[in-house]
């Protein structure tokens, strides 16, 4: 009796502690509108029925309906999602360091992130500020990007050869992507590891890459109660750590190899993150700092490859696309080049005089932006967007392919336009960055916005430029190019991979 007196008067307290909280500490903003939900599962199952696969469709349906800031349900927590640029200036920029944390990362992220020890996942704070301020002093300062400029040459070569060996064995180009990433690769591991690998080395390094991207969508179902998962999925969880080790140990053997050869010199990547000292963290003796772990060092290396790799790649594939669809659009970028070249071959100084080949860039990027959101960006702590609560215990998200589609911002914005860019046109003084205002963020931005983007662009002109100087680019007899989007693992590829003949320039 006494026992069920104690349940009772339990159960009173935390009604009355409830009915307290909601009449005297409830917020007085509410979260953004968006579709109904049920309990628990949140909305879950009303995305299903709307097409799950078509999510940027779902978002553009809901923001029409709801307005430019929605909030959406997976579970209980709250996702809210921003279409309108002007709300993600006054959240990325104007109040850049409340919208700047990282929510806590998933299960299987946190293995291949060594427990949030990238830059990428990492929380905002010391540690991200410590992350970040080695890669961009180190790696992507000016004078260290400027010395790099032979490998870009080598590694253009490589994609050449693939580009001439396809061409001479099928009669046209077809795997475009797949050669833009493997040369992208290249490139990505010398100024990781600090020496030109042999193909075969390289391959072996992409494979580990790639198996790993592969294995985190095949097992995103670990991520759902992952405290039963570990239980009655032990063989997958085995099976994922064991690619985990895989790949540590292929990133390891040229880690180490690096770490013998070592002069104290920062020549690349690997040199920095040997010697850099990380802040202390919880459960570490307070002021006191340490060296990367192993597994914190094939994290930021796998990091710096698909970061480097991927999206550059997916963004040239795009433009190379364009350039075979619209031939007048390529004319003009190769007589550009022939009225500003010094000689006969393209130096990297020439680039900054070839302003329509950055308009066609910037162009593609404003209309076929390798990513079409953010990573999930969190609040610091519970605030106030457009009048709406962005609580602490949700994730906020901004909807970037929306937002170089406006038709409030761009006139025509579907047309592929690159005089927009250009002087007197109307994305005249753009500022990539977005510290004025956002009119496209194809990087992202604020203090989150990706760190390499200034070195993205440097690789995206020079590849560009030498494939349309060396070659001119021509549709294949009956194929048409398809500009139609799918999504595949972190960026918007080509539904429909353009097929192309390309023929020496004479010259």
């Amino acid at each position: 009796m006494e026992i069920i007196t104690i349940i009772f008067l339990t159960v009173i307290s935390l009604a009355f502690s409830i009915f307290i909280k909601l009449i005297f500490f409830s917020p007085t903003h509410k979260l953004p509108p968006g579709p109904p939900r049920l309990p628990i599962i949140g909305n879950i199952m009303w995305l299903k029925k709307n097409s799950f696969s078509d999510f940027q469709g779902v978002l553009r349906d809901l923001a029409s309906r709801h307005g430019p800031i929605i909030t959406l349900h997976v579970g209980s927590k709250p996702s809210i999602w921003v279409t309108d640029r002007l709300l993600a200036h006054e959240a990325l920029v104007q109040n850049g360091a409340v919208f700047a944390d990282r929510p806590l990362a998933l299960p299987t992220t946190r293995v291949i992130t060594s427990n949030q020890h990238d830059i990428h996942s990492s929380v905002y704070g010391s540690l991200w500020r410590t992350l970040r301020r080695n890669l961009t002093s180190e790696i992507l300062q000016p004078s260290r990007v400027k010395a790099h400029a032979p490998s870009r040459k080598w590694s253009l070569e490589i994609l050449v050869d693939l580009f001439e060996t396809e061409q001479r064995e099928k009669g046209y180009v077809s795997d475009a992507l797949d050669h833009l990433r493997h040369a992208m690769f290249c490139l990505l591991s010398l100024i990781c590891f600090g020496e030109k690998l042999s193909r075969e080395e390289i391959r072996e390094i992409e494979e580990a890459q790639y198996q790993m991207l592969i294995s985190y969508t095949k097992f995103s179902v670990l991520n759902i109660f992952p405290s039963v998962t570990k239980f009655l999925l032990r063989r997958k969880w085995k099976e994922f750590l064991e690619l985990r080790k895989s790949q540590e140990n292929v990133i390891l053997r040229f880690v180490n190899a690096r770490s013998k050869e070592n002069t104290g010199d920062v020549l690349c990547y690997v040199d920095t993150l040997m010697r850099l000292e990380i802040p202390t963290e919880e459960g570490e003796e307070e002021g006191t700092k340490r060296k990367l772990s192993e597994s914190e060092i094939v994290s930021l290396c796998s990091e710096f490859l698909n970061a480097g790799t991927d999206p550059t790649a997916t963004a040239m594939q795009w433009i190379m696309a364009i350039m075979v669809k619209y031939p007048e659009i390529q004319r003009k970028v190769y007589e550009e080049m022939k009225s500003v070249l010094s000689g006969e071959e393209i130096k990297e100084e020439d680039l900054g005089k070839m302003s329509y080949l950055k308009a066609v860039i910037l162009e593609s990027l404003r209309r076929h932006p390798p990513g079409h959101y953010l990573s999930y960006h969190k609040v610091t702590n519970d605030t106030v967007l457009a009048g709406f609560l962005v609580p602490r215990q949700g994730t906020i998200n901004f909807m970037v392919g929306e937002m170089g589609r406006d038709p409030k911002i761009w006139e025509d914005p579907l047309t592929f336009k690159p005089e927009r860019f250009l002087q007197n046109g109307e994305a005249n003084g753009f500022d990539m960055t977005g510290t004025r205002e956002i009119k496209m963020m194809p990087f992202g931005a604020g203090r989150r916005m990706c760190p390499g983007y200034s070195l993205s662009l440097l690789h995206l002109e020079y590849y560009v430029a030498n494939l349309v100087w060396k070659y001119e680019w021509k549709c294949v007899e009956g194929e048409e190019v398809d500009l139609s989007e799918k999504q595949q693992f972190i960026t918007m590829v080509m539904k429909n991979p353009f097929k192309a003949n390309m023929i020496p320039r004479r010259r």
